[in-house]
């Protein structure tokens, strides 16, 4: 039973760009063997790999759409076999879709659900064999504070509703899987800078979106990748093993989300 940071083997979904790359190093930092999950950008997962090792870690880029039930296990698989049993997964990857009830069209909310809560069932249930038979897992699902309340975005509802399943499914997976001594919580971002939500703005509109939810938070700020990586490299370490089917907002105090979580 892996009890320290360096007995550690990590696979994060989503780990080659934003929240994914930042909670890559900090678990990596930590002193974890990391599998940096990818999809499309092969050259940024490479970077990241090469980032870890030039700093002493342990790292492989490794390929799999997680909406791909079997590229999943493979990918599993390879992990397993290059870096040794998996301990902890980050289920990060996620993608976003604006839609209203008149624009909304069922394909494009097939993709989101089969990334953002399929992608989710996939990875956990192949990691499941190997935590059962260690007898430890940490598992970390990347949520949203577009879960908790109606405000944000707009045309984002659905991406919310997809957030706010992964929130069920952590808590009842917590509840299944806590007899093997895996826990599972998930990480509630609030609005945070990252390649997807700076992405296609101006300088100059980038500066008024961060203003507009800066002003709604406590702190006075957005968020930064490395605030979400910090809150689940917690969830994730060894000494976490009383907490699980938590939802942690992690947003700076949201003054239009408190009271809704």
């Amino acid at each position: 039973m892996p009890h320290h940071w360096t007995d550690q083997v990590a696979l994060v979904t989503g780990g080659a760009r934003g929240l994914g790359r930042a909670i890559c190093r900090a678990l990596a930092a930590k002193g974890a063997a990391v599998a940096v999950n990818y999809t499309s950008r092969p050259d940024a997962a490479a970077a990241l790999v090469a980032e870890i090792h030039a700093a002493g870690g342990r790292a492989i880029a490794v390929r799999a759409d997680v909406a791909d039930a079997a590229a999943v296990e493979a990918m599993a698989a390879q992990v397993a076999a290059e870096l040794g049993p998996i301990s902890i997964l980050v289920n990060n990857a996620g993608i976003a879709w604006s839609a209203t009830l008149e624009s909304f069209e069922p394909a494009g909310f097939a993709r989101l659900r089969a990334v953002n809560v399929d992608g989710t069932i996939h990875a956990t249930r192949a990691v499941l064999p190997g935590m059962k038979a260690a007898g430890y897992g940490r598992i970390v699902n990347i949520s949203s504070v577009a879960a908790f309340a109606t405000s944000g975005f707009p045309g984002n509802h659905f991406y919310a509703s997809t957030k706010a399943e992964v929130n069920v499914l952590t808590r009842r997976f917590a509840l299944e899987l806590g007899a093997h001594g895996i826990t599972v919580n998930a990480v509630a971002p609030g609005f945070t800078r990252t390649d997807m939500t700076e992405g296609g703005h101006s300088p100059e509109a980038w500066k008024a979106i961060e203003a507009s939810f800066a002003v709604r938070a406590i702190t006075g700020r957005v968020g930064e990748p490395e605030d979400i990586a910090n809150a689940v490299a917690f969830f994730a370490a060894p000494d976490s093993s009383w907490i699980t089917a938590q939802v942690l907002a992690v947003d700076g105090g949201r003054t239009d989300f408190i009271g809704h979580g």
